[in-house]
């Protein structure tokens, strides 16, 4: 549908350039543990690859080479200079003390820092990671470099450089496409339902302004993470 000649197409199809590292943390108990670790860059024809870091025990790589490649499009569709990227790292935060997750971040940005930084590779939070992630993050990033760039990562605190409503950016996107979306078949978002999958920080803003605009959401699901299954709850109207 774009017409897109042969050879870009083909450049279009995979990443510029995939790292995949190891992440050796000793853990509170003493003993050792190696974690996996990567970072796919898709595409920086239009500027420095922006893309979030996922902390996840089912990460892959096949996973964060799909989002790399999705966020050079979102980036390319609403015109910001920027291209594509993702990175991860296998592991799961709810059973990490916070001293090793800080080891974990501290030792991403080590196998990586001379391919990132602000005018090549800009991270940012995902799925399990948050604004102390991020911290973490830059405090290695700028004892290796030896100077100050706040401009290497997005989704700080507010008070260490980050930006009002990055919180809450995520979710109320979704439901101001949705907006738009319900606009163009002349539908009012007060006649609408809707079930909502997860409730994580996406979700919980999405609903929330959803539910300012009037619609109604009945249905949610979450990760019980005790029972390490997931629940779905619904509120009949």
């Amino acid at each position: 549908m774009l017409e897109l000649e042969d050879g870009v197409k083909e450049l279009l199809r995979q990443p510029m350039r995939e790292y995949q590292f190891t992440i050796p943390v000793h853990m509170d108990d003493g003993s050792v543990k190696v974690f996996k670790g990567f970072r796919i860059q898709h595409n920086d024809a239009r500027g420095p690859a922006k893309g979030g870091i996922r902390f996840h025990p089912l990460e892959t790589v096949d996973t964060v080479r799909a989002l790399s490649m999705w966020m050079t499009w979102k980036c390319s569709v609403v015109d910001i200079p920027l291209g594509g990227g993702k990175g991860g790292v296998v592991c799961d935060p709810h059973h990490l003390s916070a001293r090793e997750q800080e080891q974990i971040c501290r030792g991403w940005v080590r196998q990586i820092a001379r391919n990132l930084g602000p005018v090549l590779d800009v991270p940012a939070p995902d799925v399990m990671t948050n604004s102390q992630h991020m911290l973490w993050m830059l405090d290695e990033f700028e004892a290796i470099h030896g100077g100050k760039f706040p401009g290497f990562i997005t989704g700080k605190p507010v008070g260490m450089g980050g930006s009002l409503g990055r919180t809450e950016a995520t979710g109320f996107g979704v439901i101001y496409t949705l907006r738009e979306a319900l606009r163009e078949h002349n539908v009012e978002p007060g006649r609408t339902t809707a079930s909502i999958q997860g409730f994580g920080n996406v979700s919980q803003y999405a609903a929330k302004l959803y539910d300012q605009l009037g619609g109604k959401v009945v249905c949610v699901s979450c990760w019980d993470q005790a029972d390490k299954t997931s629940y779905t709850f619904r509120k009949k109207r």
